[in-house]
């Protein structure tokens, strides 16, 4: 093994959040290393050639943005194009496919006209309003301390009663989501498509009293305040490849194809990379990688479901954080299409539908049956799925032939599709049940098949790929198949916890004081934010001042 290096900073795992802190962290004048175990930088912030030999470019595995903080888009001079789309969703009727509910950010006329069509309760369509309207009073008041150093509970909800938003932070952060849900709408449909943002890769139900399912929902509406999730121009590759360019512009080593093998107590970190062993050595260690693998990196065991913080031969950090230890819940699908499927639902074109989030068997009592069913041990039926078209708001990341020839991407997001369902047995078969099981539920609001639209590479398969959590772990490093490196968090301390060092402010502290958390594990971690990025990034200047590249 090579002897030693020296840096100010060491970043395991290249991920958009590593490549964030990598960028803040040399533009201060640090010497930064960053090792990324994959070919390429990114992490699952990435865009691919999915397909073989077809010029289309997916967005594999995070879909939009909305957590990206201008702020950081400025400091680190990103040139990414953020596109905002008309449509919020559209979703079928499961009882009656030739009726949906669209919600059109363009034409609230007729967005009041579709609460009726599908057969809402009178004023439902005020009542839907007038609910998120609440909730944007909490979420405009909590995004700017995202990107500041932690408040405590109390100060967060004393910020919360000087915005107006008692009651929001009632609803959302104190009780159930699902007891508002219910108690202000009335719609099974409706219920189900505000239900959704608080599911979306978490296995919860409405009611659940860990409210796990609430801090999802608040993820999911905090964004720039408004909730609003735009689709990044050029793909998601395109927002990672600008933080990567951001990083080494300003100075810092990235390697790729670097797997790390070992970090150890006093800043060291072992790897390989070129066929050889390696060995440097920082002030500062910073962990993009789950907190479960950094644990395992640091040589500690493994934390096991359910057991109790600090106990005995359990890792300080996973255990300390049982979120940390939360299983993932979906099935992702990529597809590439010759054109957009007809609808049951002849009153509203193709481009309409799939132009927001696609709803598909999501009511409020699917969800929930979805739930139990998987609770059971077994997929759900039918499967609850959420549908984005990229192509639709950014044709870019098709060539100009299949753009010309009307072909459009689909990226399949399907719920209660917990980790416990999949193992290294079972995960051939279960990719194809789950594959089928998002073709049925897809089709179910069809109409046509959609198998029949599926473009055909040069080697005569179809344009589809599904990924199931074992898939999405060994691709890219998520335990469990976590897309939020485990349960997310409140982005807020209880009242009496310490903050007393520049980490625990920043929420990116370990039990190690050399090493920091700067990815979807850190507190205010998780989607596509550079968030995690930036605050530990933030904790090392703060604890040391920043220097000059002279």
């Amino acid at each position: 093994m090579s002897s030693d290096t020296e840096f100010d900073a060491i970043i395991v795992g290249g991920g958009h959040n590593g490549l964030a802190a990598a960028a803040y962290l040399a533009k201060a004048g640090r010497d930064v290393l960053v090792l990324e175990k994959l070919e390429h930088a990114g992490g699952a912030a990435v865009s691919a050639n999915a397909f073989d030999g077809v010029d289309a470019r997916l967005s594999r595995y995070s879909y939009l943005v909305s957590l990206l903080p201008r702020q950081i888009i400025d400091d680190l001079g990103l040139r990414i194009t953020l596109a905002r789309r008309r449509y919020s969703s559209y979703t079928p009727d499961p009882a009656d496919g030739s009726r949906a509910l669209l919600v059109d950010n363009g034409d609230e006329a007729a967005t009041a006209a579709s609460f009726a069509a599908v057969g809402a309760p009178d004023g439902e369509f005020g009542a839907f309003t007038a609910f998120y309207a609440a909730c944007r009073q909490l979420t405009e008041a909590l995004w700017p301390t995202m990107t500041a150093p932690l408040l405590a509970r109390s100060d967060a909800r004393a910020l919360a009663a000087r915005a107006g938003a008692d009651a929001a932070w009632e609803a959302m952060i104190e009780h159930p989501i699902g007891q508002a849900i219910r108690r202000e709408l009335g719609s099974d449909l409706v219920r189900g498509v505000v239900l959704t943002d608080a599911l979306i890769g978490t296995f919860a139900r409405a009611e659940d009293e860990d409210l796990q399912q609430n801090i999802c929902f608040l993820y999911h509406l905090i964004g720039g305040g408004t909730g609003d999730w735009d689709v990044p121009v050029g793909g998601m590759g395109a927002v990672s490849g600008e933080l990567e360019r951001a990083a080494r512009d300003a100075g810092a080593t990235i390697l790729t194809s670097a797997d790390v093998t070992a970090v150890r107590p006093g800043g060291g970190v072992d790897y390989r990379h070129g066929g050889q062993g390696h060995s440097a050595t920082a002030r500062w260690v910073l962990s993009n990688v789950a907190p479960a693998v950094l644990d395992r990196l640091r040589g500690l065991p493994a934390a096991a479901a359910g057991a109790p913080a600090g106990a005995l031969g359990i890792s300080p950090v996973a255990a300390t954080n049982p979120n940390h230890r939360r299983e993932g819940a979906q099935v992702k699908v990529n597809l590439l299409l010759k054109r957009l499927p007809r609808l049951l639902d002849g009153s509203v074109s193709p481009e309409a539908a799939f132009g927001g989030t696609f709803h598909i068997n999501e009511t409020w009592s699917q969800l929930d049956a979805a739930y139990s069913t998987a609770a059971a041990g077994s997929v759900p039926s039918p499967l609850p799925c959420e549908i984005y078209c990229h192509s639709l708001t950014d044709p870019s990341i098709l060539s100009p032939e299949l753009q010309a020839a009307g072909a459009q991407t689909l990226t399949v997001f399907g719920l209660h599709v917990p980790d416990r369902l999949v193992t290294a047995e079972n995960n051939e078969d279960r990719r194809a049940e789950l594959q089928a099981a998002v073709l049925a539920s897809l089709n179910s609001v069809l109409a046509e098949p959609v198998e029949d639209l599926l473009l055909t590479g040069p080697d005569g398969r179809p344009c589809i790929e599904t990924k199931t959590t074992l898939d999405i772990e060994r691709a890219v490093g998520m335990p469990r198949g976590n897309i939020f490196h485990g349960g997310l968090d409140w982005p807020f301390v209880e009242d009496g916890e310490p903050l007393d060092t520049p980490a625990r402010r920043w929420g990116v502290s370990t039990d190690d004081p050399q090493i920091l958390l700067c990815g979807s594990g850190a507190r205010r971690g998780g989607a596509v934010s550079a968030i995690g990025g930036h605050n530990a990034a933030m904790a090392v200047l703060e604890s040391e001042p920043p220097l000059s590249h002279g």
